[in-house]
């Protein structure tokens, strides 16, 4: 077995999602990951959107730290600079997303940690940058959705802008990070040479909507708040309602909204001018709707899925989470894994693993996710830390 960053030893300060998440892609595909948490408390996320008794093992904490140790440091402590420090020379990567200057504040910045490990790559992941009038500032997902432009493109003319109900921008910024770093361990084993890596949230939100922004920016267009139309302005692509649910269709090529009127016995009404073309029923949004709808209501969304696919016409049924999470074909992939419970004997807990198959050498899990300061003592141990030493470093809270 050689996976890709089998030997990389990750040193792992970030929390919430976006951060873990990015740093997880690197240990499903061998790297060795430290996480550095607060004592007591830990990464934030271990308490968040969690139903029940708080356990510091909330799903969402699961899910982005499969594969990592966990270490017990508060940074706020002149020791834990130290301890940091005398890690550093087996570190290939240090990872962090606290606020833009926290880590210079103690002593663990870039600047000062190349001195000690001139090949460090060290990656910054923040709102808006390290740098401008908005570097320190904290960020979340909803925040970056309004400032990047995104909800201006999300929801209905009559309701207004809206949020989506996942986090589009952190998950997109944890691939973007793992991708960045990936890249500079790359160049790192061209040319020995570490690199400072700075991701934004921002530039990521902005980058997921490069082809809007290339239309605004080019011609002028802009897409609005269309709700679940298609920003083509194609009526015959939206979501319909069903007997029974819904179902989007994307008939946007001349064939395919002939099939799909075929198909619902409305043929008739591509006889008239005002609907015979992709550039004439543009303006006809509200009839065709009409339409579409009336001719869907008496069967049933499966009924439908199986009628339109077969003619050849883009449709896709809208599904809720616990049908997704049992589909057959997400299964044969292994995006879904079940793992041993971290925390009550003889269960199992159900995350997502990665986006990708190949067909050898990872991704894969070999642990779970860690309990707070799970390798606390056994990472300070392999440092030279004698038991004195640990038991002073418990007393006075630095682990």
């Amino acid at each position: 077995m050689a996976a890709a960053f089998e030997g990389i030893r990750i040193l792992d300060f970030t929390q919430v999602l976006a951060g873990p998440f990015a740093v997880m892609q690197l240990a499903l595909l061998g790297a060795e990951v430290i996480k550095v948490e607060q004592p007591l408390t830990g990464d934030q996320t271990r308490g968040l959107m969690n139903k029940g008794e708080d356990i510091g093992m909330s799903p969402s904490f699961m899910g982005m730290n499969l594969n990592k140790k966990s270490l017990t440091l508060n940074l706020r402590a002149p020791e834990a600079a130290n301890v940091i420090k005398k890690l550093l020379p087996s570190i290939d990567v240090v990872v962090e997303n606290f606020k833009a200057g926290t880590m210079q504040r103690r002593g663990l910045d870039y600047e000062t940690l190349r001195e000690l490990k001139p090949d460090l790559i060290y990656c910054s992941l923040s709102g808006y940058g390290q740098t401008g009038s908005r570097a320190g500032e904290a960020a979340y997902d909803g925040a970056i959705q309004a400032s990047s432009g995104m909800m201006s493109q999300n929801g209905h003319e009559e309701t207004g802008p809206t949020r989506t109900g996942y986090m589009p921008v952190d998950m997109s910024t944890a691939l973007n990070t793992a991708f960045a770093i990936s890249a500079s361990l790359h160049r790192k084993a061209k040319t020995g040479k570490g690199q400072f890596i700075d991701v934004a949230m921002l530039d990521t939100a902005v980058v997921m909507q490069a082809a809007q922004f290339s239309n605004y920016m080019n011609q002028g267009q802009l897409v609005g708040l269309r709700g679940n139309a298609s920003p083509t302005g194609q009526p015959t692509a939206n979501v319909f309602p069903t007997k029974d649910g819904h179902i989007q269709i994307t008939a946007l090529r001349q064939p395919q909204v002939e099939k799909l009127f075929a198909e619902l016995g409305l043929s008739d009404m591509l006889e008239e001018e005002k609907y015979a073309t992709p550039e004439a029923r543009v303006s006809q949004k509200e009839p065709i709707f009409a339409a579409v709808s009336r001719g869907l209501a008496d069967k049933t969304t499966a009924e439908w899925m199986e009628q339109l696919a077969s003619q050849g016409i883009p449709v896709a049924e809208v599904r809720d989470l616990p049908e997704v999470s049992q589909d057959e074909d997400l299964a044969a992939r292994k995006v879904f894994i079940s793992l041993p419970s971290p925390v009550t004997e003889n269960e199992t807990i159900r995350v997502v693993k990665a986006g990708y198959v190949t067909n050898e050498d990872g991704p894969f899990v070999h642990s779970g996710p860690p309990l707070l300061g799970a390798h606390t003592k056994e990472i300070l141990r392999d440092l030279g830390y004698d038991d004195e030493h640990l038991n002073e470093l418990s007393n006075k809270g630095v682990i």
